[in-house]
């Protein structure tokens, strides 16, 4: 298979699917450039090769037509002084204009389309939508695996049109490379760390991981579902009534797969769900009714601390409470460290999922982790096990 390392770029116009889906503030300026900066490496590559890179990707989520706030204009500046050169820009990302700017770009010259999803067609992975997109270039780059879980025109559709000029981007290899590591090369002890409000939305991904792991550590208000299902009192914490024996069935494939599961033993209860609420430690299956429990307590984040200091792989992917207000933010925030330290240590962590690289970025620990996963959604169901289109096309002949 071809890839950007090998492939030769010289005099060649190149479509790369990037994630410039970033947040803008009422001026519309960038607040968080992570995902631009993601991309840095591939388009370097591809300019340092005698290829002209034509960047498109899509922004919030217009109601498929121009909004001036999702405008991908207002990433132009940024993205220029990035790269250090002027970035041309397309006021559509299809039709004769575009395609007479494409075909007047220069090798070492840089374009970005106007967003996608001002074309309803972006989403419905409609083919003559993509056939458009694909007549601008003659060498396709996927490097957005933010959105590879979707059949999008531009993120798997538009890969037929380059049977044997299609690959993956920096990003994407690399997200690939260590998803792949801790699902199919793990060294053990493997804990992984699951956290979030539903067990519903974890199901999958347990159950996947139940085939590998040696540890399960289960953290947020997922955690009350379980405990009820064993009998506990849980007072007013969230809890997925219908899914009290799924909470047990879990429980019963672990014992038999022969699988720690770590609950939390204590937690960190409050009488509101608010920052000024009182605050208690309890144990995690006496809680009073009116209180609801919304952090992990002391004794929990000691046992998950030495889980974690005695893993050789983890994965994590949901925080431990409510970490968003401070007074429940202790668990999430020492699970970090705690994966922080064993990074340290020698053993290989991979964080996935919003909040939990939310909270990675909120306590500055990005660089001490092993590998941040850009895609929330794209990461759950690769490590759910399932196929994404937007790899499925670039790797199918």
């Amino acid at each position: 298979m071809k890839n950007i390392d090998n492939y030769d770029f010289i005099g060649k116009k190149v479509l790369v699917r990037v994630d410039f889906n970033v947040p803008l503030d009422e001026n519309y300026h960038i607040t968080d450039d992570t995902r631009i900066r993601a991309a840095l490496p591939t388009i370097k590559k591809i300019l340092e090769g005698g290829g002209s890179p034509i960047l498109m990707s899509h922004l919030g989520r217009p109601k498929d037509a121009y909004e001036k706030k999702f405008s991908l204009k207002h990433v132009v500046p940024h993205l220029s002084a990035l790269l250090g050169r002027e970035v041309k820009f397309a006021a559509d990302c299809i039709g004769p204009e575009t395609e007479k700017m494409a075909g007047d770009l220069k090798s070492g010259e840089v374009m970005l389309l106007e967003n996608l999803r001002f074309h309803a067609e972006e989403k419905k992975g409609d083919e003559d939508f993509a056939a458009q997109l694909a007549k601008l270039a003659d060498v396709y780059v996927n490097d957005a695996f933010g959105t590879a879980h979707r059949a999008h025109a531009s993120t798997t559709i538009v890969a037929k049109f380059f049977p044997e000029d299609k690959m993956f981007g920096y990003l994407i290899e690399n997200e690939l490379k260590n998803m792949d590591k801790v699902l199919h090369n793990p060294e053990h002890p493997f804990t992984a760390i699951m956290g979030g409000a539903k067990v519903s939305d974890k199901i999958l991904i347990i159950e996947n991981l139940l085939e590998r792991v040696d540890n399960l550590v289960i953290g947020g208000g997922m955690v009350y579902t379980f405990v009820k299902a064993r009998g506990g009192k849980i007072g007013n914490s969230l809890v997925e009534e219908d899914k009290l024996d799924l909470a047990l069935r879990l429980l019963n494939i672990a014992k038999e797969k022969n699988v720690k599961v770590y609950l939390p033993v204590d937690n960190v209860i409050a009488d509101d769900f608010s920052n000024d609420a009182n605050t208690k430690v309890t144990p995690v299956d006496e809680i009073p009714d009116g209180w609801m429990g919304l952090d992990a307590g002391p004794d929990t984040i000691k046992t998950v601390r030495e889980v974690i200091m005695n893993s050789k792989t983890i994965l994590w992917n949901g925080p431990m409470g409510v970490f968003e207000m401070e007074k429940f933010a202790e668990g999430t925030k020492q699970v970090a460290l705690a994966i922080a330290d064993a990074t340290a240590a020698g053993a290989f962590s991979l964080v996935g999922g919003g909040d939990s690289v939310a909270a990675v970025n909120k306590y500055n620990l990005k660089d001490k982790m092993g590998y941040v996963s850009t895609g929330g959604g794209a990461m759950m169901e690769y490590m759910e096990g399932k196929e994404l289109p937007g790899i499925k096309a670039i790797r199918e002949s």
